[in-house]
């Protein structure tokens, strides 16, 4: 996870705008259960009344209301009101209208509310007439004078004859007998009363409800916009965000392997290294775009979403939890029978790449020997590992989702059964249920996506740490701190200084003490049996290793003292194994130089003895080259190989066995071709056939890892048994009598 934290570090700007874009749109999502259940409770039920006290009011309804509010609180509520004009409200009667000051201030209308609410309460029901006021008329009647009230006296005039203490008395009587009575009767009945009271005006109540519905239909509308927008921007910042890191992952990557030697090479192969930097990198950036957009959202939704829930019904939290130990149970159960599995998951594509590409690239010596049945069993096991393991994995995650669903409809279920009984006692309405059932499940979303992507966290840090092992990973060969540069005059001498050399965790050296000077305008041979450490000398020269022991110099400078790139721009190297780039003949000859002319690559490919099949091509020097060379046999791959050497007009040119696929007159004139061009030039030859170096003028016998003889042909046939021994497998006896005799003949010469 820190990993993951540390490659979006570079992002941090991106990712705070993120976070601000993620605030707007759960701003958004929370808002709309509130607008839901506004339409339901205030836009339905209450007919689009959302005001707990009259904006207008008759004067008669308004004197009918202060009979019931204490004498204290009558002032209070005659100050909150002023007359109304024809302006406010065309109608016939006297009113009042609320003043601007109160209606734009919550907590002066929260007070008129507790001072107006349950005298509207009983004003609502002595309109009713029902039973229980006709008893409660009837009983205060008897106790006054006939003559005070007329005969069809409502509720109303029978308290306005009444004394103040008496009628003050028996009013608040009646309101401790509400005191059980919940708020949200309380609201509902002022809200019938303010509907009454509209209706005394003749205002028009349908059109109050339609106009309150459209508006907050239209407030909806906007927020849903706006989260779109907000939830598009997200989402397009975080896939670009997470694809710049993919970016940066594959480039620090193939920068670290272009710089890694041979070393490094042995310890993570090439499979792995390229499913490291694909599939990997991969997984990384999936859950880069998961983690910017659910993980930094999950916990905003959800700490909004109970903040929003303890608003709106604090009796039912109790679900909610409920809800998210269920939730966490399920993950658990599902980590604990998936986790193992992520973590064997990117080793067995590992082992799925190798064997396909050990198959694709051996194909041919596959079919030679037969053996497709057997490679096609190793395939099929690897691959049947890993689809099994994959297998696993996603039937737990399928497991999930249904099991998730099972809890989310419980939970909505369980919300409805408990709230239904809050409805009928009038603890809470419908639109507050509705929107606690939306809140709720967007609780358990918040936090199904935190279990979702912490599934996913385990394969993605495990991917990062294979990542952050090669990007982080000590390379064997260093440039120096404060690099030397060769001397501009320096033509290419090669000295081996008493070198050594063994492998990293080898217990003996490869090349022990190998001491010798190779000089321009002569060719340096290197030949030995199999294993003899040829090609691992060779190899030294441009630092694919370094030495153990002793030293390598070119003109004088220690080649660890100047930097990998100078170094190697000296060089000419053509590697045993001939290998091209996809492109053409032209680029592939040109490659130390994308802008090399085409005279100087002519030149090259006429002296490596590749024009004439180039020349036999349709598009000649644009004929395309496949990739790794697979349109051209191994001779013409050999020879363009050598002719992208020659190309370069380097100081030194170093042939690892470079002319074994070419047949005897090619290379033979090859060789005369390239001798009249490097005639300044440095030139060591590892060569397995005594054709190739005949005629060098200084050969190096290698037996063991050790120098067992240096000299030209002749003179190493009469001193070294090990040249000998490799000659005559190679010659006739005649050739080597004939090059003893000249040998010795020189040698009575030069006494």
């Amino acid at each position: 996870m820190g990993k993951l934290f540390k490659y979006l570090k570079k992002h941090a700007g991106i990712a705070l705008v993120i976070v601000c874009v993620l605030f707007i749109q759960a701003f958004c999502d929370l808002s709309l259960p509130s607008y839901t259940s506004d339409i339901v409770n205030i836009g339905i039920q209450q007919n689009g009344i959302d005001t707990s006290v009259p904006e207008q009011i008759a004067k008669e309804d308004l004197e009918k209301l202060l009979l019931l509010i204490p004498q204290e609180d009558t002032e209070k509520v005659t100050d909150a009101y002023r007359e109304g004009t024809e302006s406010d409200l065309k109608t016939e009667k006297d009113f009042f209208v609320l003043k601007d000051s109160v209606k734009n201030s919550e907590e002066k209308i929260e007070n008129l509310t507790d001072i107006m609410g349950r005298p509207m309460l009983l004003a609502e029901g002595f309109d009713q007439d029902s039973k229980e006021i006709e008893v409660m008329k009837e009983q205060i009647t008897a106790q006054l004078p006939q003559r005070m009230l007329p005969e069809d006296a409502d509720m109303f005039d029978i308290l306005a004859v009444m004394p103040q203490e008496q009628r003050e008395a028996m009013v608040s009587e009646m309101e401790k007998q509400m005191d059980n009575v919940p708020d949200t009767m309380l609201d509902q009945a002022a809200v019938l009363y303010v509907k009454s009271a509209y209706q005394n005006l003749g205002m028009d109540m349908n059109r109050i409800q339609t106009n309150y519905i459209l508006v907050t239909g239209g407030k909806m509308l906007a927020l849903a916009f706006l989260g779109l927008l907000a939830s598009v921007t997200v989402g397009l910042l975080a896939s670009r965000t997470a694809a710049a890191v993919g970016r940066d992952l594959r480039r620090d990557v193939f920068t670290k392997v272009v710089g890694f030697s041979s070393g490094e090479f042995d310890k993570f192969s090439t499979a792995s290294l390229i499913t490291r930097s694909t599939n990997d990198i991969q997984q990384i950036q999936m859950v880069m775009v998961m983690m910017l957009r659910m993980v930094l959202y999950a916990p905003i939704i959800a700490i909004g979403g109970i903040y929003k829930v303890v608003h709106t019904n604090v009796s039912m939290t109790w679900i909610i939890g409920l809800a998210v130990v269920l939730i966490f149970a399920i993950v658990m159960i599902l980590f604990a029978c998936a986790m193992p599995k992520f973590r064997i998951l990117q080793k067995l594509v590992d082992r799925l790449n190798l064997v396909t590409r050990e198959i694709l690239t051996g194909l041919s010596v596959i079919r030679a020997f037969s053996t497709e049945q057997y490679e096609e069993k190793r395939f099929d096991v690897a691959n049947r590992d890993l689809t099994k393991t994959n297998l696993f994995v996603n039937r737990a995650m399928t497991f999930m989702m249904p099991a998730m669903m099972l809890v989310m409809n419980g939970v909505s279920v369980l919300i409805v059964w408990t709230g239904a009984h809050g409805i009928d006692t009038g603890e809470m309405q419908v639109g507050d249920m509705m929107a606690f059932i939306q809140y709720t499940m967007q609780i358990i979303m918040a936090f199904l996506m935190i279990c979702m992507i912490s599934i996913m966290l385990p394969r993605a840090a495990v991917a990062a740490d294979r990542v952050d092992e090669v990007i982080t990973s000590d390379t064997a060969i260093h440039d120096p701190k404060k690099p030397e540069h060769f001397d501009r005059t320096g033509k290419g001498v090669v000295e081996f200084d008493h070198v050594s050399f063994r492998y990293p965790g080898a217990g003996k050296d490869v090349l022990h003490e190998i001491h010798f000077t190779a000089e321009p305008g002569k060719t340096t041979a290197i030949i030995g049996s199999t294993g003899s450490g040829k090609s691992t000398l060779v190899n030294l020269i441009p630092r694919f290793y370094d030495v153990t022991e002793g030293q390598i110099r070119i003109d004088g400078m220690d080649i660890r003292q100047v930097s990998q790139h100078e170094l190697r721009d000296k060089l000419g190297f053509v590697p045993q194994k001939g290998v091209l780039f996809s492109g053409t003949i032209a680029s592939n000859i040109g490659y130390s130089n994308p802008d090399m002319s085409k005279e100087r690559i002519q030149e090259a490919a006429q002296i490596a003895q590749a024009e004439a099949f180039i020349e036999e091509k349709p598009k000649q020097y644009d004929s395309p080259i496949s990739q790794g060379g697979g349109n051209v046999s191994g001779g013409q791959k050999q020879r363009l190989s050598i002719a992208r050497a020659i190309a370069k007009h380097p100081d030194i040119f170093i042939f690892d066995d470079s002319f074994s696929a070419l047949d005897y007159k090619t290379d033979t004139v090859l060789r005369k071709a390239l001798k009249e061009k490097t005639k300044d030039s440095t030139v060591i030859i590892v060569a397995q056939r005594i054709s190739t170096i005949l005629h060098a003028e200084q050969i190096i016998v290698l037996d063991e890892g050790e120098i067992a003889g240096i000299g030209t042909h002749e003179e190493l046939l009469q001193t070294c048994d090990a040249y000998y021994q490799i000659a005559s497998s190679q010659l006739s006896q005649a050739e080597l009598e004939k090059a003893m005799k000249t040998g010795g003949k020189e040698e009575d010469a030069h006494e």
